[in-house]
């Protein structure tokens, strides 16, 4: 076991990218507390996954699109467990919309729990790492990140914002122990795409673009890369975005 009884607080932990990566940090050894804004019978059957494999989490239910929301996270863990050795900030949402269409609201809601949450959590975990001079802070950012997909602008804009956020933290936390660093997915199966997978065609059109020739990887293979991320193997890591996307952003 990597992780074992590390602290871990994964966000968007009820589904997709962020079930599997609570999953896989508890195989590890973790104390993983999966966060959710709602979805809480979701949460509750990833917990009782977790638990059924002789693994330890439990749930938080909250909205993190304000600061004092985050900061409530962070004191409620610690006063749990103690301490938080590892923070996976992977809640997103994804409104793909045109330009033209693209309202503040749909704006700000993206800005919010992409960007905003991240860099607030991490603010919150950092008073508790910085006198222990230990800490993984893990961002999941995206392949919209390092290049642009239409009908998208404010998300590439809020994944982009994370990759550049993930170096100046790293050059700001680095000193004192605490390794920040970023995983960027690629094209995965997840709830977020379902509607767009359906599309005929929108899966063989990724798949050409791939050099795996895989149009949609599942969310389990991006947990190896966070577990790297988050254990002694990357204590000298800092500030790196590891790109999981089958070859995409090579071309």
């Amino acid at each position: 076991m990597k992780l074992k009884n590390k602290v871990a607080i994964v966000t968007g932990g009820s589904r997709g990218i962020g079930a599997c990566i609570s999953k896989r940090l508890a195989f590890e050894g973790a104390i993983v507390a999966v966060v959710a804004r709602s979805r809480k019978s979701e949460a509750d059957a990833i917990i009782e996954s977790i638990k059924i494999d002789g693994g330890k989490a439990y749930v938080h239910m909250i909205d993190l699109s304000t600061p004092a929301n985050c900061k409530q996270l962070v004191d409620q863990v610690i006063a749990e467990t103690g301490r938080v050795d590892i923070l996976v900030n992977n809640a997103g949402i994804f409104t793909p919309t045109p330009i033209e269409e693209t309202t503040e609201e749909i704006w700000d809601r993206q800005l919010d729990i992409n960007l905003k949450s991240a860099f607030f959590l991490s603010k919150a975990v950092v008073a508790n790492m910085k006198p222990r001079g230990s800490g993984k802070i893990i961002n999941v950012t995206s392949i919209a990140g390092v290049g642009g997909f239409p009908n998208s602008a404010a998300y590439c804009a809020s994944k982009g914002g994370l990759i550049n956020m993930t170096k100046a933290m790293c050059l700001e936390l680095a000193k004192f122990g605490i390794n920040v660093n970023a995983v960027a997915p690629g094209n995965i199966k997840t709830e977020i795409n379902a509607d767009l997978r359906k599309i005929d065609g929108y899966d063989d059109k990724n798949a050409s673009l791939t050099p795996n020739g895989i149009g949609h990887l599942d969310p389990e293979e991006l947990t190896g890369a966070v577990v790297f991320l988050a254990s002694a193997d990357a204590n000298s890591v800092h500030g790196i975005n590891l790109l999981v996307d089958g070859g995409w952003s090579a071309w």
